[in-house]
C-alpha cells in the first residue's frame, strides 16, 4: 500500500471560506483527508524572501492590524471545524520572511508556543505536525519542533540546519536515499518539491505525480490554495487539474491518502 499525505499552505484569517470550498470539495466528498498547514496569528504584511508582499494576503481588504489571529475569522474556523476532513497543521506562526530560519532556541520555543495557542484559541485540537514558513529552520528551531510535534514537514533536510546529535541519523538517510526519516520521536518528512503549481503546464501535473507516486511508500504533495487565484480570479484549468488528482486517488486500490495524524 502506498499513503499520499495532500498538504495546502498557508490558510489564514483572511482565506476566503469559498476558495476552500471550491478546491477541495471533491476531496472532501471522497473522504480524502486535506492537511491545512494553517498560519495561527498571520502578519498583514507578510513578505516573500524576496521582499514582495505574500499572495495570500491578496483578500486583507485593507485590514490595518500588524496580525490577526485565526480566531479573528469566525466563519472560517466554523467551516473548517464542521468538515473534519480538514486537519489543521501549524505553520509558523506569522509566516514572515524567513520566520523560524535564525531564532535561537528560545525564542524558537516562544514562537512556536505562542502560534499553537492561537490554534487552540479558536478551537481547533492542539497540532501534532508543524510546517516552517519557506520550510526553512535553523538549527535551534528544529530542534524545538522535535520537542513539541511529532511530524516535521518540510522541503529538504540540509546538513548545516541539523542538530549535531542527528548527523549519524541524517548520513543514514543520505546512505539510503530515503526522503524521510526519524529522531527519537519525531517523524520527518522531505516532499518532492511542488508538483502542484500553477507554474507547471495543468495538462502535465496528474502524469507527474503517478509517476512519482511509483514505488514510493509515502508522498507529501504540497500545494498552495492562492496560486489557484490569480488576482482573485479562479484559474480554471489548474483548478480542474487539482480535482482530476481527487478521482485518480480516489480510485486507487493501492493508494491510500492520509493525513499526518495516521503516520504510524
Amino acid at each position: 500500500m502506498r499513503h499520499v499525505i495532500l498538504r495546502d499552505d498557508d490558510t489564514n484569517a483572511l482565506t476566503p471560506v469559498d476558495c476552500l470550498e471550491r478546491l477541495y470539495r471533491p476531496f472532501l466528498n471522497r473522504g480524502l483527508p486535506v492537511n491545512l498547514a494553517t498560519i495561527p496569528e498571520v502578519a498583514t504584511d507578510a513578505r516573500t524572501p524576496a521582499g514582495e508582499i505574500e499572495e495570500f494576503l491578496y483578500w486583507r481588504n485593507g485590514e490595518t492590524a500588524p496580525t490577526k489571529p485565526i480566531a479573528a475569522n469566525p466563519r472560517l474556523v466554523g467551516y473548517l471545524r464542521e468538515n473534519s476532513g480538514y486537519q489543521i497543521v501549524q505553520h509558523g506562526c506569522h509566516h514572515q520572511p524567513l520566520e523560524f530560519d535564525a531564532l535561537p532556541r528560545a525564542a524558537a520555543a516562544e514562537r512556536l508556543e505562542r502560534g499553537t495557542e492561537a490554534l487552540l484559541q479558536a478551537g481547533f485540537p492542539r497540532p501534532n505536525t508543524f510546517v516552517a514558513p519557506h520550510d526553512k529552520l535553523s538549527r535551534a528551531s528544529m530542534m524545538e519542533v522535535a520537542e513539541r510535534f511529532r511530524v516535521l514537514s518540510t522541503g529538504w533536510f540540509e546538513l548545516r540546519r541539523v542538530p549535531f546529535s542527528w548527523w549519524p541519523g541524517y548520513a543514514m538517510r543520505k546512505l539510503r536515499r530515503a526522503p524521510h526519516w526519524r529522531r527519537g520521536r519525531a517523524i520527518l518528512l522531505s516532499h518532492p518539491g511542488c508538483i502542484l503549481s500553477r507554474h507547471r503546464p495543468p495538462q502535465t501535473i496528474l502524469s507527474t505525480i503517478v509517476e512519482h507516486l511509483q514505488n514510493r511508500p509515502l508522498t507529501v504533495l504540497v500545494t498552495h490554495w492562492w496560486e489557484y487565484f490569480r488576482d482573485g480570479r479562479p484559474d480554471e484549468p489548474f483548478i480542474a487539474a487539482l480535482h482530476e488528482l481527487a478521482g485518480y486517488l480516489s480510485t486507487q486500490p493501492d493508494i491510500q491518502v492520509i493525513s499526518f495524524g495516521q503516520l504510524q
